[in-house]
């Protein structure tokens, strides 16, 4: 029967090992897999390293370095594990690895270069266990959530459902401007409130429920006009803007704004039984000039206090919403950039249509002027903030 020790030679007899020395002088050259486990890792690790423990190897290791062609340098604490996961990669079809002799314990009585990973506390780990399960996020996408910050533009019918899931995905900050309070009406949509808070400012009933939520969420409330005197201050620093208004005076400000600021704009509305949703990237993508240069005529484009709105609705658009956002923030999939998302709720259907960059934009086009940023209150008929 073969003992432990004749498994361990049979495994590097069949896999390269070399030593730390040689790695460290070629980190460009190599991707580090530390197989540890999670309170080995926690006690330090060399700078860039992958964690997948050892355990975890064979169910996780393709969605965290899906190119079986880069080479891998893998460690352990000794030497021992990471020999049988060098051996796990090369079945595994993986057609360069390496195992570091004696580990991460040589590697650090060599003197190479090594840090103590900011990681999540244990708390963190059971509440976002099904994101870090996925290989596409893991721990480092839900720490990049942990550090993200995200402002919505109204805590009303899509800024509600886009809040409540981005406070439980794990983004870290929240900014929210509103200027109105709870009133009976909203009850219907806005899933942020209650009863209980009618007559209450919006951003304050908002912070309420988002952080009796979630212990590790920040919110920053902003009871206040958005306007050409405060945008820039106000958006400056986030990493994505979601866009829950209504009205297109305030469309246009944001546009403008986020061009100047360089901040991607998740847009979405919602009108009856009908939703739609797209991306604003900014010099990526079409801008929103790009998508509607000119506003239509106020009797055309009531707003949802004037032609009602199915409750359920902004909660399908926001949802989507918050989606993309996660997908901006931790680069995933195709965000819809260049497509614009609709929603039929009374045949129950999606549609995609292309939206594309207008060369003569007067914001974003080659030879547009500098942006102004100025108040558009005179393009129509002005309605809420938010829906």
């Amino acid at each position: 029967m073969s003992t432990p020790r004749d498994l361990l030679n049979a495994a590097k007899a069949e896999i390269r090992e070399v030593e730390p020395q040689e790695v460290g002088a070629r980190l460009d050259h190599f991707t580090l897999l530390d197989v540890r486990e999670p309170d080995e890792y926690e006690q330090g690790a060399v700078a860039g390293a992958v964690h997948v423990p050892r355990g975890q190897l064979e169910f996780s290791v393709e969605g965290r370095l899906p190119d079986k062609s880069v080479p891998i340098a893998v460690y352990c604490a000794g030497g021992v594990r990471s020999a049988f996961a060098a051996k796990t990669l090369q079945d595994l079809g993986y057609a360069d690895v390496v195992s570091i002799i004696g580990g991460f314990n040589k590697w650090k009585d060599t003197g190479l270069a090594w840090t103590t990973p900011r990681t999540m506390t244990q708390d963190q780990r059971v509440r976002y266990h099904r994101h870090v399960l996925l290989p596409e996020v893991g721990e480092a996408g839900q720490m990049k959530l942990l550090d993200s910050k995200v402002l919505l533009l109204g805590a009303g019918g899509l800024g509600s459902p886009a809040a409540l899931y981005l406070a439980a995905a794990g983004v870290g900050t929240l900014g929210i401007i509103d200027m109105d309070v709870v009133d009976s009406s909203n009850l219907q949509r806005q899933i942020l409130h209650n009863l209980e808070r009618v007559g209450m400012r919006k951003v304050e009933s908002a912070k309420l429920t988002l952080t009796a939520m979630n212990p590790d969420l920040k919110v920053i409330t902003y009871d206040t006009r958005l306007g050409a005197d405060n945008i820039l201050d106000i958006i400056d620093g986030y990493d994505v803007i979601l866009d829950g208004t209504d009205n297109f005076p305030t469309r246009y400000l944001v546009n403008d704004a986020a061009l100047v600021k360089d901040i991607p704009v998740v847009h979405g509305s919602i009108f009856r039984f009908d939703g739609q949703v797209t991306v604003f990237s900014p010099y990526v993508g079409p801008c929103y000039r790009c998508m509607i240069p000119e506003p239509p005529p106020p009797e055309l484009a009531p707003s949802c206090a004037e032609a009602g709105v199915l409750g359920v609705l902004p909660g399908i658009v926001g949802s989507i919403q918050a989606v993309e956002t996660i997908k901006l923030l931790l680069h995933l999939g195709e965000p819809l950039i260049g497509r614009l998302l609709t929603y039929d709720a009374l045949d129950q259907s999606f549609r995609t249509f292309k939206v594309r960059r207008d060369p003569s934009c007067p914001a974003c086009g080659e030879d547009a002027a500098p942006i102004q940023i100025a108040e558009y209150d005179d393009l129509c008929m002005p309605h809420p903030v938010h829906a």
